[in-house]
C-alpha cells in the first residue's frame, strides 16, 4: 500500500497472488517424493527377487545362468536391505537427536526453527 497525497491506493501486478508459505509448499514436494522413491525402491527389489527366482527355477541346471540368477537375488536382498536400513536409521538417528517426526519436513524444521 502506498500513501500518495494522503490517499490510499491499493497496487497489485499483474498475475497470480500467492497465497500461503511456498517453503510449506516445497516441503511437503520434498517430502512426498522421499516417501514414493522409498517405496518405488521396496517395490523394484522385490520384483527383481521374484524374477530372479524364475531365473533361477527355469535355468535347468546351467551353471551360467544359475550364477546370474544368484546374483540378481543377491542384489535385490541387498538393495532391500539398504532401502529399509537408510529408513530406519534416519528415523533413529532423528529420535536420537530429539526430532520427532523426520519423515514430515514442514513439522521437522518448525520443530528446529527458533
Amino acid at each position: 500500500m502506498n500513501k500518495l497525497l494522503a490517499v490510499t491506493y491499493n497496487l497489485t501486478g499483474p498475475g497470480v497472488v500467492p497465497t500461503g508459505d511456498s517453503s510449506s509448499q516445497l516441503e511437503k514436494i520434498i517430502s512426498s517424493v522421499i516417501g514414493v522413491l522409498t517405496i518405488v525402491g521396496f517395490i523394484y527389489f522385490a520384483i527383481q527377487i521374484i524374477l530372479a527366482g524364475y531365473a533361477f527355477l527355469s535355468s535347468k541346471g546351467e551353471s551360467a545362468k544359475l550364477e546370474a540368477a544368484r546374483d540378481r537375488i543377491t542384489n535385490g536382498i541387498l538393495g532391500i536391505v539398504v532401502v529399509v536400513i537408510a529408513f530406519g536409521l534416519t528415523a533413529f538417528l532423528g529420535n536420537l537427536l530429539g526430532l520427532k517426526n523426520v519423515f514430515n519436513l514442514s513439522d521437522f524444521i518448525n520443530s528446529i526453527a527458533p
